[in-house]
């Protein structure tokens, strides 16, 4: 049997259809075991290969019998078998999550094209666990973001079926398409964005002095934590101050600029290091705060998203995702979690609306836009 028949309908039909549902429900648990390392290790710059799994609290290496998909951590009521520290439901979720795409992919489409199947179960991965690292560190790495543009092209050369074509040309220029409109346009809003609402001035009363702790930022009426000023390294507090006091020396008629994420404090062209000082007094009659919607990060995630999904589907998640994110937003308001709304990255948005369009966006899309 050649190669390109491993994946024919034909031989697939031989065998119960819902042994398959079977297969990619368990293989997908597997791949969220391996996702939640990804999730893990990635924004912390450690390999995925190596070490072997291991308990994050005692450094207890894992035998493979006590690293079974989603029944380990039940069994072991989510807790390490060798220290007793609690283990996130994370884990759990996330191999739940991922078996349960897996099934759904299989679902819609196993008929049709087991191929494409398991191109969109291996698209889904990507987009959890894109999603799970952007909400607890606010990137997205770069092994997604271009891995998965590259990914979404090479598949696109070999399997044309991705973008509803079986032309090998219009396969890739489709996925070309897709990169180039999904990364554009969203660097054009981030551009956009930046310009119009990308600081926030506040402006107060005369000389006023403020205070910068190791956890927050103190005002005269407000104390401001810094987990809600910065999210990205590109997060940038900037004053013109008369004074600044530090612990052993001060300056006087100084710009200030503080990238807390990027571990920077300039002080004109001195460059500190914001961890030796703990204490900084300032006073200034106006500061500057960062305030993004969006980060570089967002465009390479919509180059990958349209790599797979083609230029329809990569202004289809751009679209939903705004709208998912103002539904949100309007709850969060409603439930009085309104600062909430403004810690909430955009990664999260836009692989829902990926998501919606691989399960009938499409059909959405032909609705609002005939053609």
């Amino acid at each position: 049997m050649g190669f390109d028949a491993v994946f024919d309908p034909h031989y697939w039909a031989v065998v119960p259809f819902h042994f398959w549902s079977l297969v990619f429900f368990t293989f997908g648990s597997i791949v969220g075991s391996f996702l939640n390392v990804c999730i893990y290790r990635m924004p912390r710059d450690l390999s995925v290969v190596s070490p072997p799994s291991h308990c994050p609290h005692c450094k207890y290496a894992i035998p493979f019998y006590l690293n079974l998909p989603l029944l380990t951590w039940l069994v072991l009521r989510g807790r390490c078998r060798n220290c007793g520290a609690p283990i996130s439901p994370r884990y759990f979720i996330v191999e739940l999550l991922t078996g349960l795409a897996f099934l759904v992919c299989w679902l819609a489409f196993g008929h049709a094209s087991p191929w494409v199947a398991a191109v969109d179960c291996l698209f889904l991965a990507g987009l959890i666990t894109a999603t799970f690292i952007d909400f607890e560190h606010f990137i997205i790495p770069d092994e997604i973001t271009y891995g998965g543009a590259a990914a979404g092209l090479l598949i696109s050369v070999f399997l044309p079926a991705l973008h509803d074509t079986k032309s090998v040309e219009q396969g890739t220029v489709r996925s070309l398409i897709g990169i180039a409109v999904g990364a554009g346009i969203v660097y054009a809003v981030l551009r956009l964005g930046k310009l119009l609402f990308g600081r926030q001035t506040i402006k107060l009363p005369g000389e006023t002095k403020i205070v910068f702790t190791e956890t927050a930022l103190c005002l005269p009426d407000k104390e401001i934590p810094y987990e809600e000023i910065f999210y990205r390294k590109s997060d940038t507090i900037v004053l013109r101050a008369r004074t600044v006091e530090l612990i052993d020396r001060s300056y006087r008629d100084v710009t200030l600029r503080l990238a807390l994420r990027a571990g920077t404090l300039k002080l004109d062209d001195e460059k500190i290091d914001p961890d030796t000082e703990p204490h900084m007094d300032v006073v200034c009659s106006e500061l500057v705060l960062p305030r993004e919607a969006m980060g570089l990060g967002d465009v390479k995630f919509m180059a990958a998203i349209g790599a797979f999904l083609g230029w329809q589907g990569a202004c289809f998640s751009l679209l939903a995702s705004s709208l998912i994110g103002s539904v949100a937003g309007v709850v969060l308001i409603v439930a009085r979690r309104s600062e909430w709304s403004s810690r909430m990255p955009y990664g999260p948005y836009i692989a829902l609306a990926a998501v919606i369009w691989v399960f009938g966006g499409k059909r959405i899309f032909d609705l609002l836009f005939p053609m």
